[in-house]
């Protein structure tokens, strides 16, 4: 693939940017502060990609980018890229996290009790017009629980390897400064384990959603039942130089875990988690680890053809790569058409 320099245009590249930013109009404090307050969702998303967990600047970057969010990743990975690395917080564990939400779709009665907590699952999707008719929208108030639920509750997965359900992973321990760091190494196969959850964690939900739901479609081995899904808060636990340890805050993550019946007499697990809330992400995500074992090469539930395609940076810088001037390219292949064509009429000329 050859390129060749765009030359003799700056001012027309000038004043394209000046177009797109006009479309955007001034950005404010305020501006970035109602993106936050008003688009939670949005927010957790581009966090949990971007691998940052930084709700003001990803606002920013929306409010920058005109809610593109390829941009808006671009600018935040950018912007991540050039900040030291004082600490490596404590590994988190699921028992001890602030739980706002855990939900089974295998067990009714799992321990520690089911908890709804915030969510659409169960509600008409109406949109309501009479915003634009000039009313508001009030949400009705929530009734607090006569009994609160306990702020943390135990792992269903652990509950289930002392059943004997599930078989219990042999574990290696590592320092916590030396776990493999994605965004400090290349991404190779066979893959790290910790390499593939970062991956899962920063990659495209609307990939990660496409490649899970072919492979619930049955384009997979084994099809996902949600074991124990879950949203919560998880306490950044860092070193001060001191020796002593403390809490630097906490952060909104997201968890699934997906079984299938299909092994060796115990139930198979897939595992995804991210920064921010992402149901559909994290369901999609354990369901490509699920069926990642044993995978074809060149399926869409092979590891690397999803860790590699799901990427939301590389992609999509790559597609819009194709924007880029290809003359040379092009101008050989239609080279080589022009050659095929008068050799073509040469045989065909009449002796």
């Amino acid at each position: 693939m050859a390129y060749v320099a765009t030359r003799g245009g700056e001012r027309a590249i000038e004043q394209a940017e000046r177009l797109y930013r006009a479309q955007m109009g001034e950005i404010t404090p305020a501006r970035v502060a109602e993106i936050e307050r008003a688009l939670p969702s949005l927010i957790d998303r581009v966090m949990g990609e971007a691998s940052l967990y930084a709700p003001d600047l990803a606002a920013l970057a929306l409010a920058q980018s005109g809610g593109d969010l390829y941009e808006a990743l671009l600018l935040l990975r950018a912007w991540r890229s050039t900040q030291p690395r004082l600490q490596i917080a404590a590994p988190v564990t699921q028992g001890r996290m602030l739980t706002h939400r855990r939900i089974s779709a295998a067990f009714k009665d799992i321990p520690g009790g089911q908890i709804l907590g915030p969510t659409l699952d169960y509600s008409h999707r109406l949109l309501a017009t009479e915003v634009v008719q000039g009313k508001s929208f009030t949400p009705v108030p929530v009734e607090k629980a006569a009994r609160p639920a306990p702020a943390c509750h135990p792992s269903l997965a652990e509950w289930q390897k002392a059943q004997g359900l599930v078989e219990a992973p042999t574990l290696a321990p590592v320092d916590r400064d030396a776990i493999p760091d994605l965004t400090k190494e290349p991404l190779l196969f066979p893959a790290k384990r910790a390499h593939t959850l970062q991956s899962l964690a920063r990659a495209d939900t609307g990939g990660v959603l496409a490649l899970g739901y072919s492979a619930m479609r049955g384009y997979g081995n084994a099809h996902p039942t949600v074991n124990e899904l879950r949203l919560s808060e998880a306490e950044v636990i860092v070193r001060h130089p001191n020796g002593t340890e403390f809490s630097a805050g906490r952060v909104k993550t997201s968890q699934a875990e997906v079984v299938t019946t299909r092994g060796q007499g115990k139930l198979r697990l897939g595992f995804c988690a991210t920064l921010g809330w992402n149901e559909v992400k994290t369901i999609a995500g354990a369901t490509l680890d699920l069926n990642a074992a044993g995978a074809p090469k060149g399926s869409p539930v092979n590891e690397e053809f999803f860790l590699y395609h799901t990427e939301p940076v590389e992609s999509s810088g790559f597609c819009i790569h194709f924007k880029l001037p290809h003359y040379v390219t092009f101008q050989s292949s239609l080279d080589a058409l022009r050659d095929a064509k008068a050799q073509r009429n040469k045989t065909e000329e009449p002796a």
